[in-house]
């Protein structure tokens, strides 16, 4: 009432100013440019106004950031890689926008499902990073990735991505998602120990 909301805003725009300055004389030339600064910009400590010099900065991403999914392939001892996804349709099923497609292989001689996709399509124009893909996924098969550069020239034949541009190893996804990858491998292999002893019954 009376301008003091007004006032009390301006006050509040003054100080972050001021604190801005306060900080570049107290942090000098490590709050800029250097991984230092950027991880003070990125906590919850940071006082005053920055402008983070993007593309040479970049904040650091938080574990949980999701943009657009990714296939999860193990490496074999023999370096074969064994994809995850079994063609199961659930990801395309629960898809709120519809931008997976799935193609399920065949077994030439009898004509039986085998669990591989023979395609796999990702529209990334048409996906709206929700995770409900990778939430659902019962095979961990389908992550959410943390490549958000993803700027083209022709995104009609570039962003459409089929199997072999999706599939990455399970080494990236425990890079980008240590917590994460950590937790499921001890549930994977809690499940494999109780799969083995029911086989040695």
């Amino acid at each position: 009432m009376y301008g003091k909301g007004i006032l009390k805003g301006l006050g509040v725009t003054l100080k972050h100013f001021v604190e801005t300055y306060v900080d570049d004389f107290r942090r000098g030339r490590k709050r800029y440019g250097t991984r230092e600064g950027v991880e003070y910009r990125s906590s919850k400590d940071v006082s005053g106004l920055f402008t983070v010099q993007y593309p040479e900065e970049q904040l650091i991403i938080p574990e949980e950031f999701r943009f657009v999914p990714f296939l999860v392939y193990d490496e074999g001892e023999n370096g074969e890689r064994e994809i995850r996804c079994t063609s199961c349709g659930i990801c395309a099923k629960v898809c709120p926008p519809q931008c997976i497609w799935i193609h399920r292989s065949e077994d030439p001689k009898t004509g039986r499902p085998v669990p591989e996709p023979a395609e796999f399509y990702i529209d990334i124009d048409v996906c709206m990073n929700c995770g409900l893909c990778a939430e659902f996924c019962p095979f961990d098969a389908i992550i959410m990735d943390h490549d958000f550069e993803l700027a083209v020239y022709d995104r009609h034949s570039n962003n459409i991505y089929d199997k072999e541009k999706l599939l990455k190893p399970a080494s990236y996804y425990q890079k980008i998602r240590p917590r994460n990858y950590a937790a499921q491998e001890k549930i994977r292999q809690e499940k494999a120990a109780k799969k083995a002893a029911r086989a040695r019954k």
